[in-house]
């Protein structure tokens, strides 16, 4: 049996799922919460014998977005494996999420029963990925450069351009790096365009899976 929480804020996403799941040989909802707060909450009072396995994480939501609920979930609770289920195959979320650790990154648009199979296959541990977030990752894979940097090498970002990668890598936008880095929003999106320059690179999703490659380097 292959339990599942829900967590997206609109109540008739929540409902049509949990029908949906309900009726599937080998599934159980484990629950169901409004947001990322709510979610963890909602963990930490279940008993064991009720546990999900995965968790389908809508992205935007109040309070704790799906990128952040997949990262919380990966360091508090990584028995269960975040799969995210959203209307937006933006660039940011999807690797945001990706990167914050989700199981895989799915859009509401998939056929019932791709979205079973998907989530037997993020109970065993499989990565998912719907159309679009495949074709983004392998597309951005395709477009990097094929002899990255030696590590001896010296680092071709400087340190505030290498940090400005980190975010875009964890799905920052750009207004959210100005208001980290307490800088303007044009310089943010200087720092963007020095990266791409100096690594090669086409755009910010080449950008973001660099930056996940290369994370834990400065």
């Amino acid at each position: 049996m292959i339990r599942v929480l829900l967590v997206d804020d609109q109540l008739l996403m929540r409902e049509g799922l949990r029908k949906l799941l309900e009726i599937e040989p080998g599934i159980e909802v484990a629950g169901a919460a409004d947001d990322g707060v709510e979610a963890l909450d909602l963990l930490d009072r279940l008993p064991p014998e009720h546990y999900p396995h995965v968790a389908l994480i809508d992205v935007r939501m109040p309070r704790m977005n799906g990128v952040e609920l997949v990262a919380r979930l990966r360091e508090e609770h990584p028995d269960v494996a975040p799969v995210m289920l959203t209307t937006f195959d933006d660039d940011d979320f999807i690797f945001g999420g990706l990167r914050a650790g989700a199981q895989g990154y799915l859009l509401k648009d998939i056929a019932p029963d791709q979205l079973v199979d998907a989530i037997g296959r993020a109970a065993r541990g499989e990565t998912v990925l719907g159309g679009p977030a495949a074709e983004r990752v392998v597309a951005a894979l395709r477009g990097l450069p094929d002899e990255p940097a030696r590590d001896d090498e010296p680092a071709p970002l400087s340190d505030r351009e290498f940090e400005v990668a980190q975010l875009v890598g964890e799905g920052a936008s750009t207004r959210d790096i100005a208001r980290k880095l307490h800088i303007t929003t044009g310089t943010a999106k200087n720092h963007i365009s020095s990266c791409l320059r100096k690594l090669g690179l086409r755009d910010r999703t080449q950008l973001a899976v660099w930056a996940v490659q290369h994370t834990g380097e400065a």
